[in-house]
């Protein structure tokens, strides 16, 4: 409210049903800025906000309470539960928006809003307002201006509260179980839908249905496409797999990466690979703390692993050199990580006017160096091809350095050979 200002409007909407096929809906899911100024979880529903209006500054509005839709569909907030449940000052039928809202438009100098994430409300909203220009002969004005919604919402969502990490690490200790039961019950013989299984059983056992994203249960030469998500090969003995998969905790996520023997073992190769990944991670992991800037964790893993290939043979020639050329990115194509939170590739700015923004507590954002050698890759001796590695953490900057949410699952190479092997 204090960002909108009095004399302006704020308005965003639900997200729509979204249809499967023929009369089948996908499950209902949010849309992330809605949620977070609201908690209201329906669709059909639009919130305006009006600083300084007297009848009330957070007006919602939804769907009527149906009382065969209850039936049917099960319980729904309606008018009255919009503002005893959900704190609005005032509610509306949905059915109403184009007798009422334009009438909260009038006389405001500007109107914040996602423009051009709803085609139909964006036409809707330029229709009103050019309305109420056709009036002005009578003393009112309509906005002169449509401003961002998203850069206030998308600022505020960027720093975490104590109630989101609560539901932060509800998400990482849930991901967590899931990959440990993973490495558990992996063995040679299997299909990655069938590991993909294990992690939605403890997902649903521990009550959150929805997955944060789909699941990537990547064995042997498939981890090398990054964002594998078939899911359907048989795993090999003396393969790795890679598994990124997390769950969403009341629209918050969890993202978590693990590369573990099929087997329970490590070869040789797979070791140095794997060894280096951990340690650019680890190098990373020293770049989080309040006043570091975001790059900082991805320079770092840069030169541990151009290091590292150097070393290994994967690379020739000088690190620096490699680097300042990007010769690095044949095997190491992705950034370090990304912000976390509703979405799992949250949002909020990486730079401020150019500059790489500095990390502050209260961020949430993932840590993820890999490397992937493509299975054809004649450049490099043979018993590197077709090995993908990533490591994936979950880290919250705090006042002192930083936290990583998802530190219960195993990572290094003892580690996961003692739990594979059921020690």
């Amino acid at each position: 409210m204090k960002q909108i200002g009095k004399g302006n409007i704020g308005i965003i909407a639900s997200a729509p049903h979204q249809t499967r096929n023929r009369d089948v809906h996908y499950p209902f899911r949010q849309d992330s800025d809605f949620f977070y100024l609201t908690g209201f979880n329906e669709a059909e529903s639009l919130a305006v906000f009006i600083p300084g209006r007297q009848q009330g500054e957070y007006v919602l509005f939804c769907k009527e309470f149906d009382e065969k839709k209850a039936l049917w569909e099960g319980a729904h907030a309606g008018l009255e539960g919009a503002t005893q449940h959900y704190a609005a000052d005032d509610s509306f039928p949905i059915s109403d928006l184009d007798d009422i809202l334009p009438g909260m438009l009038e006389n405001k100098s500007k109107v914040f809003y996602p423009m051009g994430k709803d085609s139909e409300l964006d036409h809707k909203l330029l229709e009103w307002i050019n309305h109420i220009r056709k009036q002005s002969r009578t003393g009112v004005s309509a906005p002169g201006e449509l401003v961002s919604l998203e850069h206030i919402i998308h600022e505020m969502r960027l720093f975490k509260s104590r109630e989101e990490l609560n539901l932060m690490r509800r998400a990482a200790e849930i991901s967590a179980k899931a990959h440990i039961r993973a490495m558990r019950y992996c063995k040679p013989g299997m299909h990655e839908y069938q590991i993909e299984a294990e992690i939605l059983h403890e997902f649903i056992q521990n009550g959150l249905r929805a997955v944060a994203y789909p699941s990537i249960v990547a064995s042997g030469r498939n981890a090398c496409v990054l964002h594998y998500t078939d899911n359907r090969d048989l795993l090999g003995k003396g393969d790795l797999l890679l598994i990124d998969a997390g769950v969403e905790c009341e629209h918050y996520a969890a993202d978590i990466t693990r590369t573990f023997p099929v087997s329970g073992k490590f070869s040789e190769p797979q070791k140095q690979l794997y060894q280096l990944v951990l340690d650019a991670q680890s190098a990373a992991l020293q770049e989080i703390r309040p006043g570091v800037a975001w790059n900082k964790a991805h320079e770092a893993s840069v030169q541990v692993l151009t290091k590292g290939m150097v070393e290994l043979g994967l690379l020739t020639g000088r690190v620096s050199k490699l680097i300042k050329d990007e010769k690095y990115k044949s095997f190491y194509m992705h950034r370090i990580g990304h912000w976390l939170g509703m979405d799992v590739h949250d949002v909020g700015d990486y730079k401020i006017k150019d500059e790489w923004r500095l990390l502050e507590p209260g961020m949430v954002l993932t840590v993820e160096p890999g490397l992937y050698i493509p299975a054809n890759c004649e450049t490099v001796d043979s018993k590197w091809r077709g090995i993908g590695i990533r490591i994936e953490d979950d880290v919250l900057v705090t006042g002192e350095g930083h936290e990583v949410l998802t530190h219960a699952v195993p990572k290094t190479i003892a580690d996961i050979e003692v739990l594979m092997r059921g020690d």
